[in-house]
C-alpha cells in the first residue's frame, strides 16, 4: 500500500485548468481542443469536469420616474469546466499557450 508521500512523489506537477464561457456549447468545442491537444503530447488527463453554473440576475427598471412597478429581469450564466493535466511536458506547456481559442471564453492555468 502506498503512503501519502509516496503518492504525492508520484504526482511531482499537476497543470489545472479552469475553462469559463458564457455559451456552453463554445465551452465544450475549447474544451476538447485542450484536451485534445493533451491527448496529442501523451499526457495524463483528469476531466473535463463541469462545476456548477453561475447565474446572475439583474432587475432594472423599465421607466426612470413614475412607472416603478414596471421592470425587466435579465440573467447570466457562467459555465466553467476543470481539466487536470499530470506531469507536463514543456512542449505541451508551449502547445497550449498557443491554443486559439474562441471569442468569449477565459482560459486560467495554475501549476
Amino acid at each position: 500500500m502506498a503512503t501519502r508521500k509516496q503518492v504525492k512523489e508520484d504526482i511531482k506537477q499537476r497543470l489545472r485548468i479552469k475553462i469559463r464561457g458564457y455559451d456552453h456549447k463554445i465551452l465544450d468545442i475549447s474544451t476538447r481542443q485542450i484536451v485534445e491537444t493533451a491527448m496529442r503530447a501523451n499526457a495524463e488527463i483528469a476531466g473535463p469536469v463541469p462545476l456548477p453554473t453561475e447565474t446572475r440576475r439583474y432587475t432594472v427598471n423599465r421607466s426612470t420616474f413614475v412607472h416603478k412597478d414596471s421592470r425587466d429581469q435579465f440573467e447570466i450564466r457562467v459555465h466553467r469546466r476543470l481539466v487536470d493535466i499530470f506531469n507536463p511536458t514543456p512542449k505541451l506547456i508551449d502547445a497550449l499557450t498557443n491554443l486559439t481559442l474562441p471569442a468569449g471564453i477565459d482560459v486560467e492555468i495554475k501549476m
